[in-house]
């Protein structure tokens, strides 16, 4: 929900306690919440309002979100249910601009279903990946194209033998460590 001044009254004491906080231990990011009801002049009844007020290197940062929910926390509802809602809707933009999933230009139907099926494996795949990736960042947070760009679109040599793949990669390989590491994690078990 955007700001307005009747919002901005409800939560200035928050925002004025949790700016007076931050400076007291500044360095991380300090977030609060705040549930109270709002009834907009065109709506029918008054409404919950969930306001989330975070204070950090960058200044203050206010966010409100309207629901119907009954019970719970605003920070539990907040973390968990919106927040959880808005990386459902990353990863569909992941897949649809990343992996250009959203092509169905075959005249067939058939054609266009194996299409969507090829794309959901390849979405799988890079999950995959970028779950093997080590926590710091950027990995673990990348973009699919992120990691092609890194991780993919890179000169190797690559032999193919009876019982295994070699794969050589040059000397001035920037991401050479970290390739490394995805191939030792993404290995199959060795078998004695």
């Amino acid at each position: 929900m955007s700001k307005n001044g009747r919002l901005a009254q409800n939560i200035s004491a928050l925002e004025a306690s949790t700016a007076a906080r931050y400076v007291r231990t500044p360095g991380q990011k300090l977030r609060r919440f705040k549930t109270f009801s709002y009834a907009a002049r065109s709506w029918s009844k008054p409404r919950r309002v969930i306001a989330r007020v975070e204070v950090g290197p960058m200044g203050r940062d206010t966010r409100y979100v309207v629901t119907n929910l009954e019970g719970g926390r605003g920070k539990h509802l907040y973390e968990k249910l919106y927040s959880a809602r808005g990386q459902a809707e990353n990863h569909i933009k992941a897949w649809k601009t990343h992996l250009a999933s959203d092509r169905t230009s075959c005249s067939k139907a058939n054609a266009n279903q194996m299409r969507l099926m090829l794309h959901g494996c390849a979405y799988w795949v890079w999950w995959k990946l970028r779950a093997a990736c080590p926590k710091r960042p950027p990995w673990r947070r990348a973009q699919f194209d992120t990691l092609r760009l890194h991780l993919v679109k890179l000169a190797a040599t690559i032999v193919e033998k009876k019982t295994r793949i070699i794969v050589t990669l040059p000397a001035s390989c920037p991401r050479k460590g970290l390739l490394l590491l995805l191939f030792d994690a993404l290995a199959p078990p060795k078998t004695a």
